[in-house]
């Protein structure tokens, strides 16, 4: 689920932190710049794991600050694919189970992911599996906040870098979903024995 991934950067440090260790002059940097960001094709980054080398530290014309050249390791969020996670249903719609993980809650569970026999009961607003057995079918519900084991099927990465300034006349009438693109979403499936809520497997 957590990887480290080798990331080379220049970094500019503040005047105001000249008085600081370079080191964690650095780390401080680093984490405010990459802490909780997705990076593409990378996945959601969490923390700065170590620094393994910094050259040397240069002023540009007109810059208070310095620039250093690092490489350094940092703890990123990217499972594998059929990784087999446990998480909490967020919410849930016609389309899909939405799933969090506590840090991240861009994961979906697709209608055609969930169990065989599932169904959305609009009064509950919750997908319902009906479980069939030799004393008769019963409907487990799938309510928000019940912990939930689905496994990991896809991953998309979304560059949501704003394009800049256009000449084009603004409509407001546009999607505004373009506006909320998802810089990182996992899909997931719970359409196997084992899967789902974990209450349904409790012995």
């Amino acid at each position: 689920m957590f990887v480290l991934s080798l990331v080379k950067q220049t970094v500019r440090v503040p005047a105001e932190k000249f008085n600081r260790d370079v080191d964690q002059a650095l780390s401080e940097e680093l984490n405010l710049k990459f802490a909780n960001k997705v990076v593409l094709d990378v996945g959601l980054c969490i923390a700065l794991w170590d620094i393994i080398k910094r050259g040397e530290s240069f002023i540009l014309p007109g810059d208070s600050g310095h620039h250093t050249k690092v490489e350094f390791r940092y703890v990123v969020f990217r499972p594998f694919m059929e990784q087999v996670l446990v998480g909490r249903i967020k919410n849930c719609d016609k389309e899909s189970v939405q799933v969090t993980l506590g840090f991240f809650d861009d994961i979906y569970i697709p209608a055609e992911n969930l169990q065989k026999n599932s169904r959305f009961d609009e009064t509950e607003h919750a997908w319902v599996w009906e479980y069939e057995s030799e004393d008769g079918n019963h409907d487990l519900f799938m309510d928000t906040g019940e912990e939930i084991r689905f496994k990991v099927v896809a991953e998309d990465f979304t560059d949501t870098t704003p394009s800049g300034p256009s000449n084009e006349t603004h409509d407001p009438s546009l999607d505004p979903s373009d506006n909320k693109k998802m810089a990182y979403r996992i899909t997931a499936s719970i359409n196997e024995s084992g899967l789902g809520l974990l209450s349904w497997w409790a012995s």
